[in-house]
């Protein structure tokens, strides 16, 4: 499916690759990456993109939880989302990325959660439908 009309653009830049720098368009991210030991690199203070996109994919799908919830007039007073990136390589070639999203909804019946987790993972997170078909993504209720 394709977006009907763009709301937000997000714009940032890399220069350097895995051991470079970001920087958004509005200088709210200006930051280093650094690969981390695992995958050979020095580690220590700065970012990667797994971690990023780890980030990203836990907020934007907490709020889809939160929307689907109001949309089903259910009351979340608490609700968190951890998201756990991995990177490995992948056959033949190259390196892949799988997923694993933890989702706390403390107080809710867990049928009930299951539900509000499984229509903003099937209908609501644009992360949720960018990475559907490319990425192994495991949702686990906590």
């Amino acid at each position: 499916m394709s977006i009907n009309k763009i709301l937000y653009t997000a714009t940032a830049t890399a220069k350097g690759g895995r051991e470079g720098h970001i920087h958004s368009s509005d200088g709210v991210l200006d930051f280093d990456l650094k690969v981390p030991k695992e995958l050979g690199g020095p580690g220590g203070a700065g970012s990667n993109p797994e971690q990023l996109f780890a980030a990203g994919y836990a907020a934007c799908f907490e709020g889809a939880v939160r929307y689907v919830a109001r949309e089903q007039k259910v009351a979340l007073k608490e609700a968190s989302v951890t998201a756990h990136v991995g990177i490995g390589p992948r056959e033949p070639t190259g390196f892949g990325i799988a997923v694993q999203l933890e989702v706390s909804l403390p107080g809710i019946d867990r049928d009930v959660a299951q539900k509000l987790v499984d229509v903003a993972h099937s209908d609501i997170c644009p992360y949720s439908h960018a990475t559907r078909g490319n990425v192994d993504v495991q949702i686990k209720l906590i």
